[in-house]
């Protein structure tokens, strides 16, 4: 009996590297494989060092293999780094049919005419995102084909990225001999695994924290409206934890995740006597190593660093015009999105409704933000169906891109 297709995600990260390797069995998808190990030849989300990255790719590749018994011939990858922007762009023909009916040729024609706009050297459109056309006079048209007018004009959002971030992405995954099925912005594709369609049309901000980037998507009538990433996420707290408590970076990281917390519990510390004040200890490597702290120790250097990554974000919404008004709220996902009361701060200082995107698409893997992404990846192939309300990415931005992909593969690599 032939076996059911298999859809393997690839999440590249500057901390970690993610391999989901999943099947349709009846109507649900269930995991097959999931391993993640520490990424190495990255900074910031972008690849800097192809062989290094290579390498560490096939190993976990050849991890999931021998799991799920299964050859992975190709996969879905993400592209993340703050190279990544979007810039607004605008475009007008005229309808070329002499009865004035707008074809479908005439919507890809006004989208081409978008793209000719100056971008700095080295630098490429990865895709187009519309965000209205406007026939003739009439604003606000979303699906123009097959209505009437003498101009078509689109209004867009351009996704640009760095060239040589792009080439150094292929070749690390290339070098394995797994051929890449399409690469997805990373935000977007955490995107697809944690929204819901309601949100997306109502308006909502997703917050994607990683080890080195923090990504901000924000989405309205179901569109994409915007999109920002940062260099700043989780690593740089557990930094700030390193020299705050005078520790390695490893010991400060396990003090995040096991005791890390962004507000004060209502219990206050500091009205405790100083001998009274709770005192925590970690132990790392199979050695004792003692670290001296109270929740109040913590929150000083958390605390900060959060609230400055979130003030950043409200910075990024103000500047589009949709600080403090967004129906749909925020939804925090990614490694970050796990730390001790942040959806509580985020709430008080971004004045919005705010929850933790966690996906529940997959059959078998555990409801983590920190999965957003590898999940939104296998999400990303058009034979996974619609469910409990989540839309999937449309499907004409990936017909679309990924012929694309396959004129760009045959441009960037030897």
């Amino acid at each position: 009996m032939a076996r059911n297709r298999i859809i393997t995600g690839l999440d590249i990260g500057t901390n970690s590297i993610k391999a989901l390797v999943v099947e349709k069995r009846g109507n649900e998808w269930n995991v097959l494989s999931y391993s993640a190990m520490p990424s190495f030849g990255l900074r910031r989300g972008s690849v800097v060092n192809a062989e290094e990255a290579t390498k560490n790719i096939q190993v976990l590749i050849s991890g999931v293999e021998k799991e799920c018994g299964r050859r992975i011939n190709s996969a879905y990858v993400n592209i993340g780094g703050n190279h990544l922007y979007v810039t607004p762009s605008d475009g007008l023909i005229s309808v070329s049919r002499a009865d004035h009916i707008i074809s479908q040729e005439d919507i890809e024609r006004v989208l081409q005419a978008t793209r000719a706009v100056n971008i700095p050297m080295n630098e490429e459109i990865l895709d187009v995102f519309p965000k209205e056309f406007i026939i003739d006079d009439q604003k606000g048209v979303r699906h123009p084909l097959g209505l009437s007018g003498v101009r078509l004009q689109a209004k867009v959002l351009l996704l640009c990225y760095f060239q040589q971030n792009f080439i150094n992405l292929t070749q690390a995954v290339l070098g394995t001999k797994v051929q890449i099925d399409d690469i997805i912005p990373s935000p977007l594709a955490a995107a697809e695994a944690v929204l819901t369609r309601e949100q997306k049309e109502v308006g909502v901000a997703l917050i994607d924290i990683g080890a080195a980037t923090t990504s901000l998507a924000v989405f309205e009538e179901g569109d994409l409206i915007h999109l920002a990433i940062f260099p700043i996420g989780s690593a740089n707290i557990t930094n700030d934890l390193a020299i705050g408590l005078k520790t390695e970076v490893a010991i400060a990281e396990e003090i995040k995740k096991q005791h890390g917390t962004c507000i004060m519990p209502q219990r206050n510390e500091k009205d405790l006597p100083a001998n009274r004040q709770e005192k925590k200890k970690t132990e790392s490597l199979g050695q004792s190593h003692a670290v001296s702290f109270t929740k109040k120790d913590l929150v000083e250097i958390i605390e900060p660093r959060v609230s400055e990554i979130l003030d950043l974000m409200q910075k990024e919404l103000k500047k589009i015009g949709r600080q403090e008004l967004l129906p749909g709220g925020i939804v925090l996902t990614g490694g970050g999105a796990k730390l001790s009361k942040i959806r509580e701060l985020a709430k008080e200082r971004l004045r919005l409704p705010c929850k933790i995107g966690t996906p529940k698409n997959i059959v078998g893997l555990q409801e983590d933000p920190a999965l957003a992404t590898v999940v939104g990846l296998v999400m990303s192939n058009p034979d996974f169906k619609e469910e409990g309300g989540r839309s999937i990415m449309s499907f004409e931005f990936m017909k679309g891109f990924g012929s694309r992909l396959r004129k760009m593969l045959r441009v960037f690599i030897p």
